[in-house]
């Protein structure tokens, strides 16, 4: 009698992509979460179900929901990437500090990547988080050593040991389309902006980027709709429709990489100007790490250049930014 053993050479980067794409819900969602193009991560769910023979999601207009065989394989694909993330930490060299930010174009990457230049034997290395899984959440449960993230939000306190300092306030600007009233200005005041309806699909999770944009809401009088494009929350598709309406406002941070559109106007807000209040935040247990002391310094070097005053910020970060 024999037996016939079948071996599937699963490849890690497909398996990765069928766990994003089962807590974010949509395609789009766990590109940004993995910091790769949506194509990419269609091809590798079509190539883990060839593998697997079976079929993973069932792709609807704006979700995807996981399939029996899907549910029946995520608890093994992420008992499987558990065990290599502890592979690949019991032989990472200690000395690499592991950052965290919101997106490959948000403020944070790009002061990061901007850290870099001017620290190219720095030893860090970029993680990329998305909306459901932030940047705080990571450094909160040890997934990272350090993450850029708003440090306050009432309703989920951080732990006592976990260290913010202040690190950037990213200045928001409106995004308008050509045939928005507002996109003749060069500057419109922050009391005007009540009666708007702002769309920050990004908004539309339970976080503390959402507790933000309650905040902004509540004190001036905006409407926020979170309201989710069947193709995903990813800059480009936001772009395109803010571009085309005539009423519909976004806001972009004045550090984050926003899309060129030739039909997208960016205003800036006055008296005062709303931001996104940053802080650095690391676990005490890992304050001996060779390289974090240099990446506080910096980041604190240039917060100091970036006074709270003539900003708004919400209430519970005016302690941490010294307002």
């Amino acid at each position: 009698m024999s037996v016939e053993v079948v071996v599937v050479d699963l490849d890690l980067s497909a398996v990765r992509a069928m766990v994003a794409v089962s807590d974010e819900g949509q395609f789009g969602l766990a590109a940004e979460a993995l910091g790769v193009s949506q194509q990419a991560v269609s091809k590798r769910i079509s190539k883990l179900e060839s593998q697997l023979g079976s079929r993973l999601f069932e792709r609807g207009v704006g979700a995807s929901v996981v399939t029996p065989h899907g549910a029946r394989f995520l608890p093994h694909a992420r008992s499987l990437l558990a065990t290599a993330d502890a592979a690949v930490d019991a032989v990472r060299d200690s000395r690499t500090l592991r950052v965290a930010v919101h997106g490959n174009q948000i403020a944070d990457a790009n002061l990061m990547r901007f850290y870099v230049d001017k620290h190219p034997d720095a030893e860090v290395e970029l993680v990329m988080m998305g909306p459901t899984r932030t940047s705080r959440n990571a450094v909160i449960e040890g997934r990272i050593e350090v993450a850029f993230a708003r440090a306050s939000w009432p309703a989920h306190p951080l732990p006592t040991d976990v260290v913010a300092v202040p690190a950037y306030l990213d200045a928001l600007h409106l995004l308008v389309g050509e045939g928005n009233p507002l996109a003749r200005r060069d500057h419109v005041g922050m009391h005007e902006l009540a009666g708007l309806t702002a769309w920050v699909p990004g908004a539309g999770f339970d976080s503390e980027v959402a507790d933000f944009y309650e905040r902004l809401s509540a004190d001036w009088g905006i409407t926020i709709t979170i309201e989710r494009p069947p193709g995903g929350i990813g800059f480009a598709s936001i772009v395109d429709r803010i571009a085309a309406s005539t009423s519909l406002v976004t806001f972009g941070g004045e550090g984050t990489t926003t899309p060129w559109h030739p039909r997208l106007r960016r205003v800036p807000v006055v008296d005062p100007t709303p931001a996104y209040p940053m802080a650095l935040l690391w676990r005490e247990s890992i304050g001996d790490h060779g390289q974090l002391d240099r990446l506080v310094d910096f980041v604190t070097a240039g917060y100091e250049q970036r006074p709270a005053a003539s900003m708004w910020i919400p209430e519970p970060d005016r302690i941490l930014f010294h307002e």
